[in-house]
């Protein structure tokens, strides 16, 4: 009898959408389905008249526009800084707004919103006063990033009550890259349209208001989105409330912390993206034709990134993605002021010009490997929060998400400015950044080892093996759930991570811990300690009161039931853990699932105990002994009831996966 994990739905609300056989090839087939495709282009549209509107005013002041009291230099980060201000203020109310109300609803009044600030910025543009212009585009700067605030937690809330486990990443990455094409053109468009003579700002303003209501138009075709917390009195003060989203998020520390993750991406990016116009100007010497084309490799790098997310992660949220991400990050903005630092002086450049210099290559192929790893590193913290956030309150953590983000991006604001008036160049700040960086994810890292453990499963599964997983659909995604597997290597556990979207906690033997590297990675994994009862029967009974908590947290927890890694690569006689764990658990027999699952083709690795050394079978003696990618997989079956998981059951559906 195959059973179902037992259901984390709250009751009023809607569960996610349970995975089908195969509902779509891949992440782009997401577009011709309504649940999706109606929202990805309203949230595009938003994203292109945002970066449009911003740009082309940042141009105007950086190029066209004398204006004392703006320097060009500070232009993007006084523009940048007040886009971001509302999300300080206000996200906290978004949020609540968004778990009460229905969402479609929410987001078709912020698009009637947009339209109304556009046709303000539309009279800014087409004024001929600078006093008056300047003061005015300022003011729908701000209302464009209120526009934005409304906007944020409906556009996370959404994703995981239209999207299942297997799609959110694909989701999120589709999000991000629609998001970052929109940068694109949106700044594409802003700089072009703004440089044409004599018409440039009435181009500007008449695209502004198209798109408003183009997104207005196609927000129409978004399907319902129920409520997911309609009894949520709303605290209309935002001080107050923005405290209380703050710590509600701190109730869980692995959300909290991917959300502090994603605000330093933000602070990040924030630095390089403000900066931008005055570095292709003052730095790479070249006009507006060349601060479109950054923006163009940035977000294409970014939209590269987010759409790997989903190949490279097998359809689930990879957060193993998060450390290569922060690596490459740095590698590349520390990489980029030594490409910048050494350029010579000369006249401006169109982009023809700038194109011909070799050392500019160089630059822009440092600005996009550096977004594309921030692409990589943040699509998945942001499918983890939306995964493992409660759903009643997901808006309001998602609100907490922008609250930090804003405040992060206006720190980088103030600390680029600063910098820049202590004389730093633009280069330098990035270096800074890029130093940064590391610094900060290294601290990540160490508070949220999660990551850091998903990162060597990454790396393992797919540059030491070929790591190929059949019937993963059968690992549960929500609800307490043993794993029964066979034991072949001392890498088993990591493979067992690298097939799971969620963590594990193992049941291992006790010497394991003893090991020099292996005993520091299971004790970071919090893996479960067990000796035998006849060597130390305090540790027996601990173990198996551990594993019963781990099961009633609702969590999975992974047991290897031979007891020992075999020593000749055939299946060893199942003893009776299981049974006894789910006893001391109170399971009722049909509340916690038993997935049987089999390793395959890893016997004879360098992990497995194949070489006779002094009489007995050792592992880890002759590196390289089958070569690197080595083909190897995991088969994955159909749950058990506890009632059907007696040893001898167990261990016949275990070998029959082992011989598929």
């Amino acid at each position: 009898m195959r059973v179902e994990p037992a259901s984390t739905t709250l009751p009023g609300v809607p569960a996610a959408p349970a995975p089908v056989n195969d509902p779509h090839p891949n992440q782009f087939a997401l577009l011709r389905q309504r649940r999706f495709a109606p929202f990805f282009w309203t949230q595009f549209s938003g994203a292109a008249n945002d970066n449009l509107f911003k740009f082309a005013f940042t141009v105007m002041v950086t190029y066209q526009l004398g204006v004392a009291w703006l320097p060009p230099a500070l232009a993007g980060l006084v523009i940048g800084a007040l886009f971001i201000l509302p999300f300080l203020l206000f996200s906290a109310t978004a949020g609540q707004l968004t778990d009460k109300f229905e969402k479609t609803r929410i987001i078709r009044f912020v698009k009637n919103l947009e339209i109304g600030i556009m046709l303000i910025a539309a009279a800014g543009f087409v004024s001929g006063d600078v006093a008056v212009q300047v003061p005015v585009l300022l003011g729908c700067t701000f209302l464009m990033g209120l526009h934005s605030t409304l906007f944020g937690p409906v556009k996370f809330a959404y994703l995981p009550q239209a999207l299942s486990e297997r799609e959110l990443t694909g989701g999120n990455g589709m999000v991000e890259m629609g998001t970052f094409v929109a940068i694109l053109l949106g700044n594409i468009a802003g700089g072009l349209l703004v440089a044409v003579p004599g018409t440039g700002p009435q181009l500007v303003a008449v695209s502004c208001v198209l798109l408003a209501l183009a997104g207005r138009a196609v927000a129409q075709f978004i399907p319902l989105a129920p409520a997911t917390d309609p009894g949520l009195k709303i605290n209309w003060n935002p001080v107050t409330e923005t405290w209380r989203n703050l710590q509600l998020a701190r109730t869980n520390q692995v959300v909290f912390r991917s959300m502090l993750g994603i605000s330093w991406m933000w602070f990040f990016g924030a630095v390089f993206l403000s900066q931008f116009p005055s570095f292709a100007k003052e730095v790479l010497h070249g006009d507006e034709q060349v601060a479109s084309l950054l923006l163009v490799v940035f977000s294409i790098g970014i939209a590269t990134g987010s759409l790997l997310c989903e190949v490279l992660s097998r359809r689930h949220v990879e957060i193993g993605l998060v450390p290569l991400g922060a690596i490459g990050m740095s590698v590349f903005a520390i990489d980029l002021y030594w490409a910048a630092r050494g350029l010579p002086p000369s006249p401006l450049m169109g982009l023809a010009g700038f194109l011909a210099q070799p050392s500019h290559w160089r630059v822009m192929a440092d600005l996009a490997l550096l977004s594309l790893f921030a692409g990589l590193y943040s699509v998945p913290m942001y499918a983890l929060i939306q995964l493992r956030s409660q759903p009643t309150h997901r808006a309001r953590i998602n609100a907490a998400n922008n609250i930090l983000n804003a405040l992060f991006m206006i720190v980088s604001a103030v600390l680029a400015g600063a910098l820049l008036k202590a004389e730093f160049t633009i280069p330098q700040i990035f270096l800074l950044t890029g130093l940064a960086n590391a610094a900060v994810a290294f601290y990540i890292f160490r508070l949220v080892p999660e990551y850091l453990l998903r990162f060597i499963a990454f790396m393992a599964s797919r540059c030491v093996y070929r790591f190929k997983i059949t019937g993963d659909r059968n690992i549960p995604t929500h609800g307490a759930a043993v794993l029964a597997c066979n034991h072949v290597s001392f890498i088993d556990p990591v493979l067992l991570m690298a097939a799971s979207p969620r963590p594990i906690y193992f049941v291992m033997d006790y010497r394991i811990f003893k090991m020099p590297v292996l005993g520091w990675f299971f004790r970071l994994l919090k893996a479960i300690p067990i000796a035998p009862r006849s060597e130390d029967p305090a540790l027996y009974e601990a173990a198996f009161e551990a594993a019963a908590q781990v099961l009633r947290n609702g969590d999975l927890l992974a047991i290897f039931p031979e007891g020992s890694i075999t020593q000749d690569g055939e299946l060893q006689t199942f003893k009776g853990g299981i049974m006894k764990i789910l006893e001391n658990a109170g399971c009722d027999g049909l509340a916690v699932p038993v997935v049987p699952m089999a390793l395959t083709n890893l016997w004879g690795s360098f992990f497995s105990r194949i070489e006779l050394v002094g009489g007995r079978r050792v592992a880890m003696v002759k590196p390289f002994r089958r070569g690197l990618f080595n083909r190897v997989g995991l088969n994955v079956g159909a749950p058990l009831s506890p009632a059907e998981a007696q040893p001898e059951r167990l261990q016949a559906r275990v070998q029959a996966l082992a011989n598929a």
